[in-house]
């Protein structure tokens, strides 16, 4: 009985740790996003960092990524950039792929 238990828990702590580290990707590649964003915008480094802290908190609003696209997408075409939908979610595909590769990198 204890070999199922441990098989569990061990089952458990692997789940947690997959959840952590698919959080720890997700608002990594929320703030690439964010100064990709910055970046079309022109903001300058304070405003970037800002403004790439705002992205990553717009991912708390709802499950996926949809809020995220909606933030950036809206606060690009206020700002006058010319981008549309596929542009920002191409650039959310690359910065996945990005903050996959760097957050392996240090681990």
């Amino acid at each position: 009985m204890t070999d199922f238990k441990d098989r569990e828990r061990a089952e458990e702590a692997k789940y947690a740790m997959d959840e952590e580290t698919a959080f720890k990707v997700a608002a990594r590649r929320n703030k690439l996003l964010g100064h990709w964003a910055a970046e079309k915008m022109g903001l300058n480094d304070e405003e970037t960092k800002s403004y790439a802290t705002a992205v990553v908190q717009a991912d708390f609003e709802e499950a996926g990524d949809e809020d995220v696209i909606r933030k950036v997408l809206g606060d690009l075409t206020t700002a006058g950039v010319d981008v549309d939908e596929a542009a920002v979610r191409a650039a959310l595909a690359d910065m996945t792929i990005e903050a996959k590769r760097q957050f392996m990198s240090e681990n």
